[in-house]
C-alpha cells in the first residue's frame, strides 16, 4: 500500500479503534500531531509505535515544533528559541547565530526522531514585514538574504540528525496582516515583488535539497484570485519556473483562510486538484469520513513524493541522545540565547 495524499489528526494519548480504522485507509498518508496527544516521553513514543505498526510503508508522522511560540512538545523536550532569537543572536555575532541555528535544527530534529516523528513543518521562510499577526518571531527577521542563511544551517542541523526540512509558507506570508488561521488573507503586492524578496528564501533552500514546501492560505490577486494552496498557477510556477521536486502540503484545511474554497471535501479536492501532494487536515476528527473514498486520482509522482519524507538512519535512543556531549554543548549554547 502507497502512501495516500491526506494527513489527519488524532484525539488524544492513545489511538481510538475508529482512528485505526480511518488512518488504516488508503487515502492517508500521515498524522499530524498536537499538545492534545503528548503528556510524557514514554507515551509518546508509545503513541508514533503504534500509529507506525498500523501498516507498511509505515504512515508518516509529522508535528509544528519550530521553536518559540510554536512548539507542540515543551515538558521533556529542549525549549527551542524563537526565529526572531536565532536572528538576533546572528546580529550580534552572525558567526554564532549560525552555529545556533544549525544547533536548533539538529536538536529539534534529533529529539523528535528519538521520539518516532518523521519531521517538523519547518523552518518558517516568510519575511518579517512587521505586519502580519501570526508570522512576527517566528520568522528570521526582515532581511532575505539572511532568513536564507539562517534557514539554510536550520536545515544542516535538521539533515545530521536524518530529518527532511519542511519550508513554509509558499510563496510568504509576511506581506499581510491578518491570521488565516482565523480569517482570510490578502497580500496585494505585485507578483515581481515577491519574486525578488519573499522568494529568494525558498529558492535558496529548494537550490540545496529542501524536500517539501506548504503553501499559504493567502491570497495574491496579482496572479490568482484563489488561495496560494489551491492555485493551480502558484503550484505550477513553483514546479515549472522553479523547478521544485519535492512534496507540497497545503496548510491546515480546517482554517478560516481555506474556507473559500468550500466545505471540506470541496477543499480536499481543489488542492489536490491544484497539484498539492498532501492535504492537512489536523482538527477534522470524524468530518475526516466525509473527504475519505472521495479525492481525485493523484499522480504516482506525488505517492513517490511522500514516500521521500520518511525519517533516515536509524533513530536514537532518548536516553542515549542526552548523554551524548554533543547534545549537551548544543543545550548550552541554546541557553545562552
Amino acid at each position: 500500500m502507497t502512501l495516500g495524499p491526506l494527513m489527519l489528526g488524532i484525539e488524544g494519548l492513545t489511538l481510538l479503534g475508529e482512528e485505526q480504522e480511518r488512518l488504516q485507509r488508503p487515502e492517508v498518508g500521515g498524522v499530524l500531531l498536537f499538545s492534545r496527544n503528548y503528556q510524557t516521553s514514554r507515551q509518546l513514543q508509545a503513541l508514533t509505535a503504534e500509529i507506525k505498526g498500523l501498516r507498511r510503508p509505515p504512515l508518516l508522522i509529522a508535528v509544528d515544533q519550530e521553536g518559540g511560540p510554536v512548539q507542540r512538545f515543551r515538558e521533556g523536550f529542549t525549549p527551542l528559541p524563537s526565529a526572531r532569537q536565532l536572528v538576533g543572536a546572528h546580529r550580534e555575532a552572525p558567526a554564532l547565530g549560525l552555529k545556533a541555528a544549525e544547533s536548533a535544527g539538529w536538536l529539534m530534529a534529533a529529539e523528535l526522531r528519538a521520539h518516532g516523528i518523521d519531521f517538523s513543518f519547518a523552518p518558517v521562510l516568510d519575511v518579517d514585514r512587521g505586519l502580519s499577526r501570526v508570522i512576527g518571531e517566528r520568522a528570521f527577521g526582515g532581511d532575505p538574504e539572511v532568513i536564507a542563511r539562517m534557514a539554510l544551517a536550520w536545515q544542516r542541523g535538521a539533515r545530521q540528525a536524518g530529518m527532511i526540512c519542511v519550508g513554509k509558507h509558499f510563496p510568504g506570508h509576511g506581506g499581510t496582516a491578518p491570521d488565516s488561521h482565523h480569517e482570510a488573507a490578502i497580500d496585494g503586492r505585485a507578483v515581481a515583488d515577491l519574486i525578488h524578496a519573499d522568494l529568494l528564501p525558498f529558492r535558496r533552500l529548494m537550490d540545496n535539497g529542501l524536500a517539501a514546501i506548504m503553501m499559504s492560505h493567502v491570497i495574491y490577486p496579482s496572479l490568482d484570485s484563489q488561495p496560494a494552496g489551491f492555485s493551480t498557477r502558484w503550484i505550477q510556477y513553483l514546479r515549472r519556473e522553479l523547478g521544485f521536486q519535492g512534496a507540497v502540503f497545503t496548510d491546515d484545511l480546517g482554517m478560516a483562510a481555506a474556507e473559500s474554497a468550500g466545505a471540506l471535501p470541496q477543499r480536499v479536492e481543489a488542492a489536490l486538484q491544484a497539484g498539492c501532494d498532501m492535504a492537512v487536515l489536523g482538527n477534522a476528527g470524524r468530518g475526516a469520513d466525509a473527504v475519505l473514498g472521495r479525492q481525485p486520482s493523484t499522480p504516482a509522482e506525488g505517492a513517490l513524493r511522500r514516500a521521500r519524507l520518511h525519517a533516515r538512519g536509524q533513530a536514537p535512543d532518548i536516553e542515549d541522545l542526552q548523554a551524548q556531549p554533543a547534545y549537551q554543548a548544543a543545550r548550552t549554547l541554546l541557553a545562552g540565547l
